[in-house]
């Protein structure tokens, strides 16, 4: 049987990544430009973060113990 982190775990994980990936997006184009990241912007950063995490937790195991 193949064990994977349960599903709360790898949603909170990710919405945790898209958070911070989303809030750096727009702290990074604030510096660059002096301008307010649009909203759609933000969530298109958060979104595209999301992907790989989402699919990369569904790939690693648990640590074996408890």
């Amino acid at each position: 049987m193949r064990l994977m982190l349960p599903f709360w775990q790898r949603l909170a994980i990710t919405i945790a990544v898209m958070l911070a990936a989303s809030y750096a997006a727009g702290w990074i184009w604030q510096w660059l430009t002096g301008l307010a990241l649009p909203s759609y912007g933000a969530g298109l950063v958060g979104g595209l973060a999301a992907l790989p995490t989402w699919h990369f937790l569904r790939r690693i195991r648990p640590a074996g113990g408890a």
